[in-house]
């Protein structure tokens, strides 16, 4: 199963684990809350994959540059 990384905020991939054999608590995914893990990880069966929203490095200084627009529901898109 393959996990792949994108940025929440503007949905580019991050990067990708091919068919990894890295269990999620090598990836520290272990130590999430249900809620966490609800928000942050999603599977697909079909395609064989873990996706995984992270931030990407253009989004966080976007974000820490301009804090204000933690405030907006979709701030980056």
């Amino acid at each position: 199963m393959s996990i792949i990384y994108y940025c929440r905020h503007c949905q580019h991939q991050i990067g990708e684990l091919p068919d990894s054999h890295v269990h999620d608590a090598r990836l520290g995914l272990h130590s999430l809350t249900p809620e966490e893990a609800a928000d942050i990880i999603s599977y697909n069966s079909i395609q064989n994959s873990t996706y995984v929203k992270t931030v990407c490095e253009h989004c966080q200084e976007a974000l820490e540059a301009h804090p204000e627009l933690n405030l907006l529901s979709n701030p980056l898109q």
